[in-house]
Protein backbone atom coordinates (compact mmCIF):
# COMPACT_ATOMS: atom_id res chain seq x y z
CA UNK A 1 0.00 0.00 0.00
CA UNK A 2 1.03 3.62 -0.44
CA UNK A 3 1.22 4.11 3.31
CA UNK A 4 3.85 1.38 3.64
CA UNK A 5 7.31 2.80 3.21
CA UNK A 6 10.46 0.82 2.57
CA UNK A 7 13.62 2.80 3.32
CA UNK A 8 16.44 0.38 2.67
CA UNK A 9 15.78 -3.32 2.88
CA UNK A 10 12.07 -3.83 2.51
CA UNK A 11 10.87 -3.42 6.09
CA UNK A 12 7.25 -2.51 6.70
CA UNK A 13 6.49 0.61 8.71
CA UNK A 14 4.29 -0.04 11.69
CA UNK A 15 3.20 2.67 14.12
CA UNK A 16 4.42 2.05 17.67
CA UNK A 17 2.14 2.51 20.64
CA UNK A 18 1.79 6.22 21.43
CA UNK A 19 2.66 5.49 25.07
CA UNK A 20 5.79 3.48 24.20
CA UNK A 21 8.76 5.77 25.00
CA UNK A 22 11.28 3.32 23.55
CA UNK A 23 10.52 4.55 20.02
CA UNK A 24 11.08 7.97 18.49
CA UNK A 25 8.07 10.23 18.06
CA UNK A 26 9.38 12.21 15.11
CA UNK A 27 8.60 9.61 12.45
CA UNK A 28 12.17 8.36 11.95
CA UNK A 29 12.85 4.77 10.84
CA UNK A 30 15.70 2.32 11.35
CA UNK A 31 17.69 0.78 8.50
CA UNK A 32 15.03 -1.91 7.98
CA UNK A 33 12.27 0.65 7.56
CA UNK A 34 10.72 0.06 11.00
CA UNK A 35 10.06 2.74 13.65
CA UNK A 36 13.40 3.71 15.20
CA UNK A 37 14.10 2.30 18.66
CA UNK A 38 15.71 4.98 20.84
CA UNK A 39 17.88 2.52 22.73
CA UNK A 40 19.67 1.14 19.67
CA UNK A 41 19.58 3.95 17.09
CA UNK A 42 20.46 7.59 16.75
CA UNK A 43 21.85 10.18 19.19
CA UNK A 44 25.59 10.46 19.76
CA UNK A 45 26.19 6.73 19.20
CA UNK A 46 25.28 7.14 15.48
CA UNK A 47 26.99 10.52 15.02
CA UNK A 48 30.67 9.34 15.03
CA UNK A 49 30.14 7.57 11.68
CA UNK A 50 28.48 10.65 10.19
CA UNK A 51 31.15 12.94 11.62
CA UNK A 52 33.86 10.56 10.37
CA UNK A 53 32.42 10.77 6.87
CA UNK A 54 32.30 14.56 7.08
CA UNK A 55 35.85 14.80 8.48
CA UNK A 56 37.25 12.78 5.55
CA UNK A 57 35.16 14.66 2.98
CA UNK A 58 36.18 18.07 4.34
CA UNK A 59 39.83 16.97 4.48
CA UNK A 60 39.53 16.06 0.80
CA UNK A 61 37.64 19.22 -0.16
CA UNK A 62 39.89 21.70 1.63
CA UNK A 63 42.98 19.75 0.61
CA UNK A 64 41.80 20.27 -2.94
CA UNK A 65 40.56 23.87 -2.73
CA UNK A 66 42.98 25.59 -0.30
CA UNK A 67 45.84 25.84 -2.80
CA UNK A 68 43.90 25.45 -6.04
CA UNK A 69 44.29 29.08 -7.07
CA UNK A 70 48.07 28.58 -7.26
CA UNK A 71 47.61 25.34 -9.22
CA UNK A 72 45.54 27.27 -11.78
CA UNK A 73 48.15 30.01 -11.95
CA UNK A 74 51.38 27.99 -11.92
CA UNK A 75 50.39 24.70 -13.55
CA UNK A 76 47.54 25.66 -15.89
CA UNK A 77 49.29 28.99 -16.65
CA UNK A 78 46.34 31.28 -15.85
CA UNK A 79 46.64 34.98 -14.94
CA UNK A 80 45.94 36.13 -11.37
CA UNK A 81 42.48 37.46 -12.26
CA UNK A 82 41.65 34.36 -14.33
CA UNK A 83 42.82 32.03 -11.56
CA UNK A 84 40.75 33.95 -8.98
CA UNK A 85 37.68 33.70 -11.24
CA UNK A 86 38.29 29.99 -11.92
CA UNK A 87 38.43 29.16 -8.22
CA UNK A 88 35.38 31.34 -7.52
CA UNK A 89 33.36 29.69 -10.31
CA UNK A 90 34.31 26.16 -9.23
CA UNK A 91 33.70 26.85 -5.54
CA UNK A 92 30.42 28.49 -6.44
CA UNK A 93 29.34 25.40 -8.34
CA UNK A 94 30.26 23.22 -5.35
CA UNK A 95 27.74 25.19 -3.32
CA UNK A 96 25.07 25.37 -6.04
CA UNK A 97 24.82 21.65 -6.84
CA UNK A 98 23.43 21.00 -3.32
CA UNK A 99 20.10 22.17 -4.72
CA UNK A 100 20.12 18.99 -6.85
CA UNK A 101 21.15 16.71 -4.01
CA UNK A 102 18.66 18.27 -1.61
CA UNK A 103 15.80 17.84 -4.05
CA UNK A 104 16.61 14.16 -4.55
CA UNK A 105 16.95 13.60 -0.78
CA UNK A 106 13.73 15.36 0.22
CA UNK A 107 11.64 14.08 -2.68
CA UNK A 108 12.72 10.54 -3.51
CA UNK A 109 15.92 8.99 -2.14
CA UNK A 110 16.09 10.13 1.46
CA UNK A 111 19.29 11.46 2.99
CA UNK A 112 20.98 8.08 3.51
CA UNK A 113 20.87 6.94 -0.12
CA UNK A 114 21.75 10.43 -1.38
CA UNK A 115 24.88 10.69 0.79
CA UNK A 116 25.93 7.12 -0.03
CA UNK A 117 25.63 7.46 -3.81
CA UNK A 118 27.19 10.92 -4.14
CA UNK A 119 30.12 9.96 -1.89
CA UNK A 120 31.02 7.23 -4.38
CA UNK A 121 30.86 9.77 -7.25
CA UNK A 122 33.20 11.96 -5.18
CA UNK A 123 35.80 9.18 -5.01
CA UNK A 124 35.65 8.75 -8.80
CA UNK A 125 36.16 12.49 -9.35
CA UNK A 126 39.12 12.65 -6.98
CA UNK A 127 40.71 9.61 -8.61
CA UNK A 128 40.40 11.23 -12.06
CA UNK A 129 41.87 14.50 -10.75
CA UNK A 130 44.84 12.62 -9.30
CA UNK A 131 45.40 11.03 -12.71
CA UNK A 132 45.56 14.49 -14.35
CA UNK A 133 48.59 15.28 -12.17
CA UNK A 134 50.41 11.95 -12.48
CA UNK A 135 49.61 10.22 -15.79
CA UNK A 136 51.83 11.26 -18.75
CA UNK A 137 49.76 12.98 -21.40
CA UNK A 138 47.17 14.13 -18.86
CA UNK A 139 49.46 16.17 -16.61
CA UNK A 140 50.81 19.61 -17.66
CA UNK A 141 54.37 19.98 -18.95
CA UNK A 142 56.57 21.84 -16.46
CA UNK A 143 59.75 23.79 -17.24
CA UNK A 144 60.20 24.36 -13.50
CA UNK A 145 58.10 23.83 -10.38
CA UNK A 146 56.20 27.12 -10.86
CA UNK A 147 56.30 27.34 -14.65
CA UNK A 148 54.04 24.80 -16.35
CA UNK A 149 51.95 24.71 -19.51
CA UNK A 150 48.77 22.74 -20.11
CA UNK A 151 47.22 21.89 -23.45
CA UNK A 152 43.50 22.48 -24.01
CA UNK A 153 42.89 18.75 -23.53
CA UNK A 154 44.85 18.61 -20.27
CA UNK A 155 42.99 21.63 -18.90
CA UNK A 156 39.69 20.08 -19.98
CA UNK A 157 40.49 16.80 -18.19
CA UNK A 158 41.36 18.73 -15.02
CA UNK A 159 38.12 20.71 -15.09
CA UNK A 160 36.00 17.61 -15.87
CA UNK A 161 37.40 15.99 -12.72
CA UNK A 162 36.92 19.16 -10.67
CA UNK A 163 33.30 19.60 -11.75
CA UNK A 164 32.59 15.93 -11.13
CA UNK A 165 33.73 16.61 -7.56
CA UNK A 166 31.51 19.72 -7.55
CA UNK A 167 28.53 17.55 -8.55
CA UNK A 168 29.36 15.01 -5.83
CA UNK A 169 29.51 17.66 -3.11
CA UNK A 170 25.94 18.52 -4.05
CA UNK A 171 24.66 15.28 -2.58
CA UNK A 172 26.70 15.54 0.61
CA UNK A 173 26.72 19.17 1.76
CA UNK A 174 22.95 19.68 2.24
CA UNK A 175 22.36 16.22 3.66
CA UNK A 176 25.12 15.36 6.14
CA UNK A 177 24.39 18.07 8.72
CA UNK A 178 20.64 17.47 8.40
CA UNK A 179 21.19 13.71 8.65
CA UNK A 180 23.16 14.19 11.85
CA UNK A 181 20.36 16.36 13.27
CA UNK A 182 17.87 13.64 12.29
CA UNK A 183 19.55 11.39 14.88
CA UNK A 184 18.00 13.49 17.66
CA UNK A 185 14.25 13.18 18.32
CA UNK A 186 12.63 16.62 18.13
CA UNK A 187 9.77 15.42 20.35
CA UNK A 188 12.16 14.33 23.10
CA UNK A 189 13.21 17.36 25.16
CA UNK A 190 16.46 15.72 26.31
CA UNK A 191 17.55 14.78 22.77
CA UNK A 192 16.37 18.10 21.32
CA UNK A 193 18.82 20.04 23.50
CA UNK A 194 21.70 18.12 21.92
CA UNK A 195 20.74 19.07 18.36
CA UNK A 196 22.08 22.64 18.48
CA UNK A 197 25.22 21.33 20.18
CA UNK A 198 25.58 18.81 17.35
CA UNK A 199 25.79 21.63 14.79
CA UNK A 200 28.62 23.24 16.79
CA UNK A 201 30.64 20.02 17.02
CA UNK A 202 29.81 19.13 13.43
CA UNK A 203 31.50 22.36 12.37
CA UNK A 204 34.34 21.65 14.79
CA UNK A 205 35.04 18.34 12.99
CA UNK A 206 34.89 20.11 9.63
CA UNK A 207 37.61 22.47 10.75
CA UNK A 208 39.84 19.73 12.12
CA UNK A 209 39.80 18.34 8.57
CA UNK A 210 40.45 21.81 7.20
CA UNK A 211 43.33 22.28 9.65
CA UNK A 212 45.12 19.18 8.37
CA UNK A 213 44.36 20.12 4.77
CA UNK A 214 45.57 23.72 5.02
CA UNK A 215 48.78 22.76 6.80
CA UNK A 216 50.01 19.27 5.93
CA UNK A 217 48.34 18.81 2.54
CA UNK A 218 49.22 22.29 1.30
CA UNK A 219 52.85 21.68 2.31
CA UNK A 220 52.82 18.34 0.45
CA UNK A 221 51.38 20.00 -2.67
CA UNK A 222 54.03 22.71 -2.57
CA UNK A 223 57.03 20.53 -1.74
CA UNK A 224 56.24 16.96 -2.84
CA UNK A 225 54.05 17.54 -5.90
CA UNK A 226 50.42 17.71 -6.88
CA UNK A 227 50.10 13.98 -7.52
CA UNK A 228 50.60 13.43 -3.76
CA UNK A 229 48.66 16.57 -2.89
CA UNK A 230 45.57 15.34 -4.76
CA UNK A 231 46.15 11.61 -4.22
CA UNK A 232 45.88 11.82 -0.42
CA UNK A 233 42.46 13.56 -0.57
CA UNK A 234 41.32 10.81 -2.95
CA UNK A 235 42.29 8.17 -0.38
CA UNK A 236 40.55 10.24 2.31
CA UNK A 237 37.31 10.04 0.34
CA UNK A 238 37.62 6.26 0.19
CA UNK A 239 37.74 6.29 4.01
CA UNK A 240 34.67 8.56 4.00
CA UNK A 241 32.72 5.84 2.18
CA UNK A 242 33.82 3.19 4.69
CA UNK A 243 32.96 5.38 7.68
CA UNK A 244 29.46 6.20 6.46
CA UNK A 245 28.44 2.65 5.58
CA UNK A 246 29.81 1.34 8.89
CA UNK A 247 27.07 3.13 10.83
CA UNK A 248 24.12 1.98 8.70
CA UNK A 249 22.44 -0.10 11.43
CA UNK A 250 22.56 2.79 13.93
CA UNK A 251 21.05 5.53 11.78
CA UNK A 252 17.59 7.04 12.06
CA UNK A 253 16.06 7.91 8.69
CA UNK A 254 13.35 10.41 7.78
CA UNK A 255 10.89 9.45 5.06
CA UNK A 256 11.09 11.49 1.84
CA UNK A 257 7.98 13.64 1.60
CA UNK A 258 7.64 13.70 -2.17
CA UNK A 259 8.74 16.53 -4.42
CA UNK A 260 8.83 19.81 -2.44
CA UNK A 261 9.06 21.74 -5.69
CA UNK A 262 5.83 20.15 -6.93
CA UNK A 263 4.04 21.05 -3.70
CA UNK A 264 5.22 24.66 -3.94
CA UNK A 265 4.11 24.97 -7.57
CA UNK A 266 0.72 23.41 -6.71
CA UNK A 267 0.09 26.14 -4.13
CA UNK A 268 1.00 28.87 -6.62
CA UNK A 269 -1.21 27.36 -9.36
CA UNK A 270 -4.16 26.77 -7.00
CA UNK A 271 -4.02 30.30 -5.56
CA UNK A 272 -3.78 31.89 -9.03
CA UNK A 273 -6.79 29.84 -10.20
CA UNK A 274 -8.75 31.15 -7.20
CA UNK A 275 -7.56 34.74 -7.33
CA UNK A 276 -11.17 35.97 -7.11
CA UNK A 277 -12.04 33.77 -4.12
CA UNK A 278 -12.38 35.42 -0.71
CA UNK A 279 -10.69 33.65 2.18
CA UNK A 280 -13.22 33.01 5.00
CA UNK A 281 -12.50 34.43 8.47
CA UNK A 282 -13.45 31.12 10.13
CA UNK A 283 -10.27 29.01 10.12
CA UNK A 284 -12.30 25.84 10.68
CA UNK A 285 -13.36 26.15 7.04
CA UNK A 286 -9.76 25.90 5.81
CA UNK A 287 -8.93 22.64 4.05
CA UNK A 288 -6.66 20.34 6.06
CA UNK A 289 -6.70 16.70 7.05
CA UNK A 290 -8.95 16.03 10.04
CA UNK A 291 -6.49 13.93 12.04
CA UNK A 292 -3.42 15.13 13.93
CA UNK A 293 -1.05 13.96 11.23
CA UNK A 294 -0.07 16.02 8.23
CA UNK A 295 -1.00 14.80 4.76
CA UNK A 296 2.66 15.27 3.81
CA UNK A 297 4.95 12.36 4.64
CA UNK A 298 7.79 13.26 6.99
CA UNK A 299 6.15 16.52 8.06
CA UNK A 300 4.18 17.92 10.97
CA UNK A 301 1.30 20.30 10.43
CA UNK A 302 2.16 23.99 10.35
CA UNK A 303 0.06 26.62 12.07
CA UNK A 304 -1.71 29.09 9.78
CA UNK A 305 -0.14 32.55 9.56
CA UNK A 306 -1.51 35.83 8.18
CA UNK A 307 1.50 36.60 5.96
CA UNK A 308 1.31 36.39 2.16
CA UNK A 309 -2.46 35.91 2.39
CA UNK A 310 -2.85 35.64 -1.38
CA UNK A 311 -1.67 32.03 -1.16
CA UNK A 312 -4.38 31.26 1.45
CA UNK A 313 -6.80 31.04 -1.45
CA UNK A 314 -5.24 27.65 -2.27
CA UNK A 315 -6.84 26.00 0.80
CA UNK A 316 -10.35 27.43 0.26
CA UNK A 317 -12.45 24.42 -0.79
CA UNK A 318 -14.80 24.80 -3.77
CA UNK A 319 -17.11 22.25 -5.46
CA UNK A 320 -14.89 22.36 -8.57
CA UNK A 321 -11.89 21.11 -6.55
CA UNK A 322 -13.11 17.51 -6.79
CA UNK A 323 -12.09 15.54 -9.87
CA UNK A 324 -13.71 12.11 -10.26
CA UNK A 325 -14.27 11.89 -6.52
CA UNK A 326 -10.72 12.97 -5.56
CA UNK A 327 -9.34 16.29 -4.36
CA UNK A 328 -7.33 17.84 -7.19
CA UNK A 329 -3.97 18.91 -5.65
CA UNK A 330 -3.56 21.53 -8.39
CA UNK A 331 -6.80 23.18 -7.23
CA UNK A 332 -6.89 22.50 -3.48
CA UNK A 333 -3.94 22.44 -1.06
CA UNK A 334 -3.76 21.86 2.68
CA UNK A 335 -2.92 24.63 5.16
CA UNK A 336 0.43 22.95 5.85
CA UNK A 337 1.27 22.88 2.15
CA UNK A 338 0.52 26.60 1.87
CA UNK A 339 2.57 27.34 4.98
CA UNK A 340 5.50 25.40 3.50
CA UNK A 341 5.63 27.91 0.66
CA UNK A 342 5.31 30.82 3.08
CA UNK A 343 8.16 29.44 5.20
CA UNK A 344 10.48 29.30 2.18
CA UNK A 345 9.49 32.82 1.08
CA UNK A 346 10.25 34.15 4.58
CA UNK A 347 13.69 32.55 4.47
CA UNK A 348 14.67 34.22 1.19
CA UNK A 349 15.53 37.72 2.52
CA UNK A 350 17.73 36.20 5.25
CA UNK A 351 19.25 33.94 2.58
CA UNK A 352 20.07 36.92 0.34
CA UNK A 353 22.13 38.64 3.04
CA UNK A 354 24.44 35.61 3.13
CA UNK A 355 25.70 36.30 -0.40
CA UNK A 356 27.91 39.28 0.51
CA UNK A 357 29.31 37.39 3.51
CA UNK A 358 30.17 34.47 1.21
CA UNK A 359 31.97 36.87 -1.16
CA UNK A 360 34.05 38.12 1.77
CA UNK A 361 34.71 34.57 2.96
CA UNK A 362 35.86 33.54 -0.55
CA UNK A 363 38.83 35.92 -0.29
CA UNK A 364 40.56 33.29 1.85
CA UNK A 365 40.96 30.98 -1.13
CA UNK A 366 41.97 33.60 -3.70
CA UNK A 367 43.20 37.12 -2.88
CA UNK A 368 44.38 36.33 0.64
CA UNK A 369 46.54 33.58 -0.89
CA UNK A 370 47.78 35.81 -3.72
CA UNK A 371 48.50 38.60 -1.23
CA UNK A 372 50.49 36.22 0.97
CA UNK A 373 52.42 34.80 -1.99
CA UNK A 374 54.17 38.18 -2.41
CA UNK A 375 55.31 38.29 1.23
CA UNK A 376 58.17 36.65 3.12
CA UNK A 377 57.19 33.01 3.63
CA UNK A 378 60.00 32.05 6.01
CA UNK A 379 59.16 30.88 9.52
CA UNK A 380 61.24 33.15 11.77
CA UNK A 381 64.93 33.17 10.88
CA UNK A 382 64.91 29.57 9.62
CA UNK A 383 65.17 28.54 5.97
CA UNK A 384 61.81 26.75 6.14
CA UNK A 385 59.10 28.38 4.01
CA UNK A 386 55.39 28.03 4.66
CA UNK A 387 53.07 27.97 1.61
CA UNK A 388 50.90 31.11 1.40
CA UNK A 389 47.73 28.98 1.34
CA UNK A 390 48.71 27.44 4.68
CA UNK A 391 47.88 30.71 6.45
CA UNK A 392 44.25 29.56 6.26
CA UNK A 393 45.23 27.30 9.16
CA UNK A 394 44.71 30.36 11.38
CA UNK A 395 41.13 30.62 10.20
CA UNK A 396 40.70 26.97 11.18
CA UNK A 397 42.44 27.45 14.53
CA UNK A 398 40.17 30.40 15.19
CA UNK A 399 37.10 28.25 14.53
CA UNK A 400 38.43 25.40 16.68
CA UNK A 401 39.07 27.92 19.48
CA UNK A 402 35.74 29.74 19.23
CA UNK A 403 33.39 26.72 19.00
CA UNK A 404 34.14 25.39 22.52
CA UNK A 405 34.11 28.95 23.87
CA UNK A 406 30.70 29.54 22.28
CA UNK A 407 29.22 26.16 23.22
CA UNK A 408 30.58 25.92 26.78
CA UNK A 409 30.86 29.56 27.89
CA UNK A 410 28.82 31.99 25.78
CA UNK A 411 25.66 29.85 25.53
CA UNK A 412 25.37 29.06 29.29
CA UNK A 413 26.22 32.67 30.20
CA UNK A 414 23.71 34.31 27.85
CA UNK A 415 21.04 31.70 28.66
CA UNK A 416 20.89 33.02 32.23
CA UNK A 417 19.88 36.46 30.97
CA UNK A 418 17.81 35.68 27.88
CA UNK A 419 16.10 32.44 28.91
CA UNK A 420 16.59 31.18 25.34
CA UNK A 421 17.68 27.51 25.18
CA UNK A 422 20.63 28.45 22.92
CA UNK A 423 21.52 31.66 24.77
CA UNK A 424 20.90 33.87 21.75
CA UNK A 425 18.76 33.27 18.69
CA UNK A 426 20.21 32.03 15.42
CA UNK A 427 19.50 35.41 13.81
CA UNK A 428 21.38 37.25 16.55
CA UNK A 429 24.26 34.84 16.14
CA UNK A 430 24.38 35.43 12.38
CA UNK A 431 24.31 39.21 12.86
CA UNK A 432 27.34 39.11 15.19
CA UNK A 433 29.25 37.15 12.54
CA UNK A 434 28.37 39.66 9.81
CA UNK A 435 29.65 42.45 12.07
CA UNK A 436 32.97 40.67 12.67
CA UNK A 437 33.45 40.02 8.94
CA UNK A 438 33.62 43.78 8.27
CA UNK A 439 36.73 44.04 10.41
CA UNK A 440 38.36 41.14 8.58
CA UNK A 441 38.22 43.14 5.34
CA UNK A 442 39.38 46.32 7.07
CA UNK A 443 42.31 44.41 8.55
CA UNK A 444 43.24 42.95 5.12
CA UNK A 445 42.98 46.40 3.52
CA UNK A 446 45.25 48.01 6.13
CA UNK A 447 47.86 45.27 5.73
CA UNK A 448 47.83 45.57 1.93
CA UNK A 449 48.07 49.38 2.14
CA UNK A 450 51.15 49.10 4.38
CA UNK A 451 52.64 46.40 2.12
CA UNK A 452 52.19 48.50 -1.01
CA UNK A 453 53.75 51.52 0.70
CA UNK A 454 56.86 49.42 1.41
CA UNK A 455 56.90 48.20 -2.20
CA UNK A 456 56.81 51.76 -3.53
CA UNK A 457 59.31 53.18 -1.02
CA UNK A 458 61.91 50.46 -1.66
CA UNK A 459 61.06 49.53 -5.29
CA UNK A 460 60.18 45.94 -4.44
CA UNK A 461 57.94 45.71 -7.52
CA UNK A 462 59.63 42.74 -9.13
CA UNK A 463 60.60 40.83 -6.00
CA UNK A 464 58.85 37.47 -5.70
CA UNK A 465 58.77 37.79 -1.90
CA UNK A 466 59.22 41.20 -0.27
CA UNK A 467 60.80 41.37 3.23
CA UNK A 468 57.50 41.52 5.13
CA UNK A 469 56.41 38.42 7.05
CA UNK A 470 53.34 36.60 5.76
CA UNK A 471 52.31 36.12 9.39
CA UNK A 472 50.98 39.69 9.37
CA UNK A 473 47.98 38.08 7.65
CA UNK A 474 47.08 36.14 10.82
CA UNK A 475 44.60 38.77 12.19
CA UNK A 476 42.47 38.82 9.02
CA UNK A 477 42.30 35.00 8.95
CA UNK A 478 41.52 34.88 12.68
CA UNK A 479 38.65 37.35 12.28
CA UNK A 480 37.20 35.39 9.34
CA UNK A 481 37.26 32.29 11.54
CA UNK A 482 35.38 34.06 14.34
CA UNK A 483 32.81 35.32 11.81
CA UNK A 484 32.35 31.73 10.57
CA UNK A 485 31.50 30.40 14.02
CA UNK A 486 28.73 32.94 14.41
CA UNK A 487 27.37 33.35 10.88
CA UNK A 488 27.86 29.99 9.15
CA UNK A 489 26.85 27.74 12.07
CA UNK A 490 24.02 30.15 12.84
CA UNK A 491 22.83 29.79 9.22
CA UNK A 492 22.85 25.99 9.38
CA UNK A 493 20.93 25.95 12.67
CA UNK A 494 18.46 28.60 11.46
CA UNK A 495 17.72 27.09 8.05
CA UNK A 496 17.32 23.59 9.53
CA UNK A 497 15.09 24.75 12.37
CA UNK A 498 12.87 27.09 10.32
CA UNK A 499 12.43 24.81 7.34
CA UNK A 500 9.28 22.68 7.00
CA UNK A 501 10.04 19.12 8.15
CA UNK A 502 9.89 17.64 4.64
CA UNK A 503 12.04 20.42 3.13
CA UNK A 504 15.06 20.46 5.42
CA UNK A 505 17.63 19.25 2.91
CA UNK A 506 16.26 21.76 0.41
CA UNK A 507 16.44 24.52 3.01
CA UNK A 508 20.05 23.69 3.91
CA UNK A 509 20.95 23.61 0.22
CA UNK A 510 19.40 27.08 0.01
CA UNK A 511 21.75 28.22 2.78
CA UNK A 512 24.70 26.62 0.99
CA UNK A 513 23.73 28.28 -2.27
CA UNK A 514 24.68 31.64 -0.72
CA UNK A 515 28.27 30.40 -0.83
CA UNK A 516 27.84 29.61 -4.52
CA UNK A 517 26.29 32.97 -5.32
CA UNK A 518 28.86 34.70 -3.13
CA UNK A 519 31.67 33.16 -5.18
CA UNK A 520 29.93 34.04 -8.44
CA UNK A 521 29.35 37.53 -7.07
CA UNK A 522 33.05 37.80 -6.22
CA UNK A 523 33.94 36.61 -9.72
CA UNK A 524 31.65 39.30 -11.15
CA UNK A 525 33.18 41.96 -8.90
CA UNK A 526 36.69 40.93 -9.97
CA UNK A 527 35.68 41.19 -13.65
CA UNK A 528 34.06 44.61 -13.21
CA UNK A 529 36.88 46.01 -11.07
CA UNK A 530 39.55 44.67 -13.45
CA UNK A 531 37.80 46.22 -16.48
CA UNK A 532 37.00 49.57 -14.87
CA UNK A 533 40.40 50.13 -13.22
CA UNK A 534 42.57 49.12 -16.20
CA UNK A 535 41.33 51.85 -18.53
CA UNK A 536 43.86 54.23 -20.10
CA UNK A 537 46.61 51.58 -19.88
CA UNK A 538 46.60 51.60 -16.06
CA UNK A 539 47.58 48.38 -14.25
CA UNK A 540 44.34 48.53 -12.27
CA UNK A 541 43.60 47.26 -8.78
CA UNK A 542 44.15 43.58 -9.58
CA UNK A 543 47.05 43.05 -12.04
CA UNK A 544 49.00 39.79 -12.38
CA UNK A 545 51.74 41.30 -10.23
CA UNK A 546 49.83 42.69 -7.24
CA UNK A 547 52.82 44.91 -6.37
CA UNK A 548 51.69 47.21 -9.18
CA UNK A 549 48.02 47.17 -8.13
CA UNK A 550 45.68 48.39 -5.38
CA UNK A 551 44.25 45.28 -3.78
CA UNK A 552 43.71 47.39 -0.63
CA UNK A 553 41.00 49.33 -2.47
CA UNK A 554 39.23 46.09 -3.35
CA UNK A 555 39.25 44.98 0.30
CA UNK A 556 37.88 48.39 1.36
CA UNK A 557 35.13 48.05 -1.23
CA UNK A 558 34.15 44.67 0.27
CA UNK A 559 34.16 46.19 3.79
CA UNK A 560 31.68 48.86 2.69
CA UNK A 561 29.45 46.24 1.04
CA UNK A 562 29.59 44.19 4.26
CA UNK A 563 28.51 47.16 6.38
CA UNK A 564 25.55 47.85 4.09
CA UNK A 565 24.69 44.14 4.16
CA UNK A 566 24.70 44.11 7.98
CA UNK A 567 22.27 47.05 8.08
CA UNK A 568 19.95 45.23 5.68
CA UNK A 569 20.15 42.03 7.73
CA UNK A 570 19.19 43.86 10.94
CA UNK A 571 16.09 45.34 9.31
CA UNK A 572 15.02 41.96 7.88
CA UNK A 573 15.58 40.18 11.20
CA UNK A 574 13.14 42.50 12.97
CA UNK A 575 10.47 41.54 10.44
CA UNK A 576 10.99 37.77 10.62
CA UNK A 577 8.45 35.57 12.49
CA UNK A 578 9.33 32.02 13.58
CA UNK A 579 7.33 28.99 12.40
CA UNK A 580 4.95 27.05 14.67
CA UNK A 581 4.22 23.35 14.24
CA UNK A 582 1.15 21.33 15.22
CA UNK A 583 0.48 17.62 15.62
CA UNK A 584 2.94 14.83 14.83
CA UNK A 585 5.08 13.63 11.97
CA UNK A 586 3.57 11.26 9.45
Amino acid sequence: MAEDYVYLQGGRVGAPDAEDDSYTKDGTLDYRGNPANKTVTGTWKACPFILGNEFCERLAFYGLSANLVLYFKNNLHQSSAAAAKSISNWTGTCYLTPLIGAFLADAYLGRYKTIASFTIIYVIGMALLTMTTSVPGLKPTCVSKDDCYATAGQSAACFVALYLVALATGGIKPCVSAYGADQFDEDDEVEKKHKSSFFNWFYFVINIGALIASSLLVWIQTNKGWEWGFGIPAVSMAFAVVSFFSGTKLYRNQKPGGSPITRIVQVVVASVRKYRVKVPADESLFYETANAESAIKGSRKLEHTNEFRFFDKAFVELPTDNTKGFKDPWRLCSVTQVEELKSIIKLLPIWATGIVFAAVFSQMSNFFVLQGSHMDLHVGSSSFEIPAASLSVFDTLSVILWIPIYDRLIVPFTRKYTGHKNGITSLQRMGIGLFISIFSMICAAILEHIRLQMVREHSYYDLDHMPMSVFWQVPQYFLIGAAEVFTVIGQVDFFYDQAPDAMRSLSLSLALSTVALGNYFNSLLVTIVANVTTKNNKPGWLPDNLNYGNLDNFFCFLAVLSALNLGTFMLISKWYTYKKTLGTLR
